[in-house]
């Protein structure tokens, strides 16, 4: 996957905790190493959506040059949605 993505990093989050399999593709991704100051980061994180709800994030580096590495965006959807309603009070 990180590889199809050309992907420094990548974070899997699922409902349930991770399986062994799991566990085992992610540490078998091995670590992405900060440039500058040499800190390791998983490559493959796992995080469940309870995790994100309660605050724990992906490890990643924060400074602006390695964002550009490790963070990606998804393309933007070229399937026209429509116009949402108005919700109104």
């Amino acid at each position: 996957m990180l590889e199809r993505e050309k992907a420094a990093m990548g974070l899997l989050i699922s409902l349930q905790p991770p399986t062994r399999d799991m566990v085992a593709e992610a540490v078998s991704a091995g670590f992405y190493e900060h440039k500058t100051n040499e800190q390791q980061y998983s490559r493959l994180q796992l995080r469940t959506v309870k995790e994100l709800m309660e605050g724990k994030g992906m490890d990643r580096p924060s400074d602006a040059a390695a964002l550009d590495v490790t963070f990606k965006k998804a393309p933007e959807s070229k399937k026209k949605l429509g116009h949402q309603k108005e919700f109104g009070l």
